[in-house]
């Protein structure tokens, strides 16, 4: 029988050829699995059982990196890579534990921050009040309303090609994690402040949201990179304090923004869940305690029903 290491590459193989996961996820899996099998001295599939596991989860508990103790969530990434290599097994039919009886680790609920009417209002004019630079202030408002009209996750914005979105269209499909195809729907103001900057660029370049050159020279489309999700992280946040918005403004927050705004207009859960490309619709039932209209109804009506009669 193949030992441990063998076992692991083929499973990392697999993830790869069989199931199509990026090359980020297979590196992840591949340390969280090897940390389990330094930790824990496994050396043949038989080796894992309940007494290991439990060891090893104790040890991520107390484990600490550069001063922090390692939250729920990262413990979570090696449980789960962990039952997903034990899956692999038993689908191969080699006898290990049974992946089943592994817990992952009970999280609190998150917390969900999204910005109001008013701050989306303010966040979304800051380009064109704060940049000197007319093709920057185009660009940085058509990807504010970009992020918000699609609820796009910021590494799906930066893949985004000028061949695959029209601003005369309503729509465009995106690639999410997976590699899962989806459809993404463009506003009016998305579809007007896309048009107005890619009309006002002078490029060959492939990026639909590229850098300005210093020196303005936009002709050779090899001059020209597209954005990184650290820059535009640093866009976002940046508008957002110039404007006087006092919480934490990432464009993940208008990947929020865009959930919460449909949620609270009358969209059901599922139509959402596809539009925003979540496989588990637990992740984005998040969303819908700070958009759940008719508790708060019946809290107006009913609550100190007999003070408000006397």
């Amino acid at each position: 029988m193949a030992n441990i290491q063998e076992l692991l590459i083929d499973f990392l193989e697999y993830l790869e050829i069989t199931k199509a996961r990026s090359q980020l996820t297979i590196r992840n899996y591949d340390h969280y699995l090897r940390r389990f099998f330094d930790w824990q001295k496994i050396n043949q599939p038989k080796d894992i059982n309940p007494d290991k596991v439990k060891q090893f989860r104790l040890r991520l508990n107390r484990y600490q990196y550069q001063g922090q103790v390692l939250k729920p969530t990262t413990q979570n990434y090696h449980i789960i890579a962990l039952r997903s290599f034990l899956k692999f097994l038993a689908r191969n039919d080699i006898k290990s534990l049974e992946p089943e009886k592994i817990e992952l680790v009970a999280q609190k609920q998150a917390e969900v921050e999204f910005l109001t009417s008013e701050e989306l209002t303010k966040l979304m004019q800051a380009p064109l009040k704060y940049e000197k630079d007319k093709l920057t202030a185009l660009r940085n408002r058509a990807i504010l309303e970009t992020l918000f009209s699609t609820g796009l996750r910021i590494s799906e914005l930066t893949r985004l090609k000028k061949s695959q979105v029209n601003p005369n269209s309503d729509e465009f499909t995106v690639r999410g994690k997976g590699g899962k195809l989806r459809l993404v729907f463009l506003s009016p103001e998305a579809k007007k402040w896309l048009s107005a900057y890619l009309k006002t660029r002078r490029d060959a370049a492939k990026p639909l949201f590229v850098r300005k050159l210093k020196n303005k020279k936009y002709q050779l489309a090899s001059d020209l990179a597209g954005l990184t999700p650290r820059y535009i992280q640093v866009i976002v946040s940046r508008y957002a304090r110039l404007v006087g918005i006092t919480k934490k403004v990432t464009p993940h927050t208008l990947r929020h923004s865009f959930a919460t705004d449909l949620l609270s207009a009358g969209a059901d859960l599922r139509s959402v869940q596809t539009l925003l490309g979540h496989a588990n619709i637990n992740t984005t039932q998040i969303y819908t305690h700070v958009t759940n209209k008719s508790l708060k109804e019946t809290h107006r009506v009913f609550h100190d029903k007999k003070r408000r009669q006397a």
